[in-house]
């Protein structure tokens, strides 16, 4: 590195610390300095209907596509695409939409066969890594877990475990299901300008299942990476290695490194072996569940989220277009950690060659901090906004295109959602070929896996059963004689 650029990222770090280490603003959940309180919403999933959430700006969709999609399924035919359009950047007016702190309800971890187990054995704890920590070690030895179909059958053993355990209490009802990663793509969508995306949507018993979905060509292309791309990916889990411990750090032995192995690393990276928590959380008024990978906690793990740390690596800043591109990467990093809570993120900074030349701390909350008042920047609440309208689109089409007098059942329906940078969501139900491909040959109602299906209908049963055992009895008309 110059001595130019020394100085350039010298500046860049002290700015950072500079706003990490200010008097602590008063902020809300997105990181923001607190206003006023926010209205509260006392409504829960389903209490408002399509015309009162358009009404009071909740719902960005036009109710004649709707309504014609109902009509569609009611007569049998694909209803036509249905399209939610892209948030205005250059005169943004985001609505404060509440986002519930989240609360984990469970976590799990995969074995090295990648086989889930409800137990903490794949729990990591944070220890600082050897200075010049070398994140090209053992790339030769990377165990990689393929890329899969984006399913969610995790998730729901998880959400079947908290349902039915008698200390638990159950769960209320539940507005979305989601992995982390849709979350993320959902919310910062408004920022991006290059990767579309697809979702495949089923709505059951009033809950949004979302899964992303990948088609056979972009799974080759995620499985078949550049020499470039690969080697990219593996300084991220290389750093992991050095930055964690199966055990806490006041209890790591101090042991000499072994020949050949760099000070500081914990062991060839297997990218099966993971760590998910499960939280629940809420936007606006849409109760939601959301799974997703924990890379380690600091100190101790407390049952919550409160000592969770994120782990990312990113090039050294030796300029202002390296500086930008950072943080354009903290929109990622920062709602990855804040849909499941985590309040700590730590960067390893490296160079092209996967040498790390620093590595710093950050706040969650504090990440909007570092990029407001410039130019381009992100703002979370346009992204909550545009996250609320989305999902309340998504849930009130479905809803009026399958309840319209309907006597079929249509919850085993299933949708597909396109988003295109810089234009908006489509929305669509997939016909018996797309829905075909979705099961793809396995033991499915449409993705949700059958086992799950045929509990939720148990329980949705059980209860109209047990609505009917309490409904009044009407009095008889013409009763005759009385005793």
């Amino acid at each position: 590195m110059s001595s130019t650029e020394g100085t350039r990222s010298s500046h860049l770090k002290r700015s950072i610390s500079d706003v990490l280490n200010e008097e602590r603003e008063e902020t809300n959940a997105a990181g923001l300095p607190n206003g006023p309180p926010p209205k509260a919403r006392r409504r829960i999933d389903g209490d408002r209907s399509p015309a009162q959430r358009a009404q009071h700006g909740l719902v960005n969709r036009a109710p004649d596509a709707a309504e014609t999609a109902a009509q569609a399924v009611k007569s049998g035919t694909t209803p036509p695409n249905t399209f939610l359009s892209y948030p205005d950047l250059a005169n943004p007016k985001p609505q404060s939409v509440p986002f519930q702190q989240p609360s984990q309800l469970i976590t799990f971890s995969y074995t090295p066969e990648h086989v889930q187990e409800f137990t903490d054995s794949a729990l990591r704890y944070y220890v600082d890594p050897p200075p010049g920590a070398n994140l090209s070690h053992g790339y030769e030895r990377w165990t990689r877990k393929p890329d899969e179909r984006g399913r969610i059958d995790a998730l729901l053993k998880a959400i079947s475990r908290v349902k039915h355990d008698p200390k638990r209490g159950g769960l209320p009802e539940i507005g979305v299901v989601s992995w982390r990663g849709v979350m993320t793509k959902i919310l910062t969508a408004p920022y991006e300008t290059r990767d579309g995306w697809e979702l495949n949507v089923m709505s059951v018993n009033g809950t949004l299942y979302l899964e992303e979905h990948l088609s056979d060509d972009r799974l080759n292309e995620k499985n078949n990476m550049t020499d470039r791309q690969r080697s990219q990916t593996y300084h991220g889990y290389a750093f992991e290695s050095y930055c964690t411990s199966e055990m806490p750090p006041d209890k790591v032995p101090m042991n000499d490194p072994l020949p050949g192995v760099p000070p500081g690393w914990r062991g060839d990276v297997d990218t099966n072996v993971q760590w998910c928590s499960v939280v629940r959380t809420k936007i606006g008024d849409m109760r939601m569940i959301i799974g997703g990978e924990v890379d380690c906690v600091r100190g101790k793990y407390t049952g919550q989220t409160d000592t969770f740390v994120e782990l990312k690596t990113s090039l050294s800043i030796r300029g202002q277009r390296d500086e930008a591109n950072f943080e354009r990467k903290l929109l990622k990093f920062y709602f990855q950690s804040f849909l499941l809570g985590v309040p700590e993120i730590v960067v390893g900074f490296r160079t092209p060659a996967g040498v790390v030349t620093t590595v710093q701390s950050f706040k969650t909350i504090q990440l909007p901090r570092l990029v407001r008042g410039k130019a381009g920047a992100w703002d979370p609440l346009v992204c909550l906004d545009w996250g609320y309208k989305f999902l309340t689109f998504v849930k009130d089409l479905i809803r009026q295109a399958t309840s319209e007098k309907s006597k079929e059942d249509h919850s085993a329906s299933v949708w597909r959602v396109k988003f295109v940078p810089g234009s908006g969501v489509r929305v669509e139900a997939l016909g018996p070929e797309g829905v075909r491909d979705v099961v793809n040959g396995e033991d499915r109602v449409g993705f949700l896996p059958r086992w799950y299906w045929d509990e939720i209908k148990g329980e949705r049963h059980a209860k109209e059963q047990e609505e009917k055992k309490h409904m009044p009895v009407p009095p008889l008309a013409n009763a005759g004689w009385q005793i």
